[in-house]
């Protein structure tokens, strides 16, 4: 690890649940400071004294600059911030309800675009900071029945090309890393799932790698795009179980 990383105040969204939990244990584990936020953190378990929770809903935009500009005063010096929070709803455009289209968007994109706005002056007046998103392989190609979640990823790895230019000059490093079929709770509430063999899925903790050689790359390198994929992608649908 590069000396100067260590100790580092690294935010993490969604870091209670699947690749947002694996990453804050693993910059944990990397002797970084993690400030983790998610709705509820009951079910997550955080050994260290280097993590703080912070229970926000990223989906309330009504109430989130407030709460993102009270947490900027309060901790002068985020190094970094890692966007996982996020959820999936699948169907043909016309299945999904105005209200839907509008919270899948609000989270997976719009509730982003916020959290890395109020972070980005400071990260600039310091002249260095990461800035990491979790896309995913919807964000190159739309599938059938994924036109709202694909939209929104599309417009995250966009957000991430133009940030990349755009804060290239500050110091400040942009990525994002799109895996696809990642076993978490992601699927817990969808009709299909991966496959059961090793082969067929991605693990958290693949995803949290990839994040932390992020980090630890040579200041002045940065890895724009990250693409991570199961050997064998196998879907299975419905998924047992599923009426």
């Amino acid at each position: 690890m590069r000396d100067q990383a260590r100790h580092k105040t690294i935010l993490v969204s969604g870091a209670s649940s699947g690749i947002g939990y694996a990453v804050s244990n693993l910059l944990l584990g990397n002797n970084y400071r993690v400030i983790g936020m998610a709705r509820n953190f009951s079910k997550a378990n955080f050994d260290s004294k280097d993590f703080t929770a912070i229970s926000i809903d990223l989906s309330q935009l009504d109430e989130l600059p407030a709460r993102l500009d009270s947490l900027v005063k309060e901790e002068q010096a985020i190094d970094g911030v890692i966007c996982c929070a996020g959820s999936g709803r699948f169907g043909s455009l016309e299945e999904f309800s105005y209200a839907q289209i509008s919270a899948l968007l609000d989270l997976n994109l719009t509730s982003q675009v916020y959290l890395v706005r109020a972070l980005i002056p400071g990260m600039k007046r310091r002249a260095t900071g990461d800035i990491i998103f979790i896309g995913s392989e919807s964000a190159h190609t739309g599938g059938k029945r994924g036109a709202v979640y694909s939209a929104a990823k599309f417009g995250l790895r966009g957000l991430a090309q133009s940030l990349r230019q755009e804060c290239a000059a500050s110091g400040i490093r942009v990525s994002i890393v799109n895996p696809g079929m990642v076993k978490t709770a992601f699927f817990d509430e969808l009709d299909f799932q991966h496959g059961d063999e090793p082969e067929n899925y991605i693990l958290p903790e693949d995803v949290a790698g990839a994040v932390l050689a992020i980090m630890e790359a040579r200041a002045g390198t940065v890895f724009d795009e990250i693409n991570l994929s199961p050997q064998k992608k196998v879907i299975r649908s419905p998924k047992p179980g599923a009426r």
